[in-house]
C-alpha cells in the first residue's frame, strides 16, 4: 500500500461580490494586498507563517464553477484577528463600523478570559477581535 504526505493547509480563500470593499475592509485589519487589488478578480496576501488569504470575485468563480450560487443567508466562515490590547479591541470595532462593517458582538469582556467582538465583512462572514485581558 503507498502512503501519501498529508496535504499541507495552504489558502483561505473567501468569494467576495465586491472586490473593492473586501480589499478595503481587510486592509483595514493590517493585510497588505498589494496597489490596484480592488480592481482586480483574484488577489492574495501571504501572511506570517506562510499560509495565503485570497478573494475571488463570484464571476471568477462561475469561470470554472458555472453553477456556483453563494450561500443563503450570509457566510458560514469566522476569522478572527488578535489585536493588540483590549483597548485596541474597542478601537478596531469603532473603526471598522465606522467605516461601514456589519456588527454582530458590540466588544465584551468574555468569560474565557478575552475582550471580544464581532464585526462582518462585505459579505457577511463573521471577524472576529480579540485581545487577552490584562490579568
Amino acid at each position: 500500500m503507498t502512503t501519501h504526505p498529508a496535504p499541507r493547509f495552504d489558502m483561505i480563500g473567501i468569494v467576495v461580490s465586491d472586490m473593492a470593499a473586501s480589499v478595503a475592509f481587510y486592509r483595514r485589519l493590517g493585510l497588505g494586498f498589494p496597489a490596484g487589488a480592488e480592481r482586480e478578480p483574484h488577489v492574495e496576501v501571504t501572511l506570517p507563517g506562510g499560509l495565503r488569504f485570497a478573494l475571488d470575485t463570484e464571476e471568477t468563480l462561475r469561470s470554472f464553477h458555472p453553477g456556483w450560487q453563494p450561500p443563503a443567508p450570509g457566510g458560514r466562515i469566522d476569522l478572527a484577528f488578535l489585536c493588540a490590547s483590549p483597548a485596541d479591541v474597542d478601537a478596531q470595532y469603532e473603526a471598522l463600523t465606522a467605516a461601514g462593517a456589519g456588527t454582530e458582538l458590540k466588544p465584551f469582556d468574555a468569560f474565557w478570559g478575552q475582550r471580544y467582538a464581532t464585526v462582518q465583512d462585505p459579505d457577511g462572514n463573521g471577524v472576529d477581535l480579540f485581545a487577552p485581558l490584562e490579568s
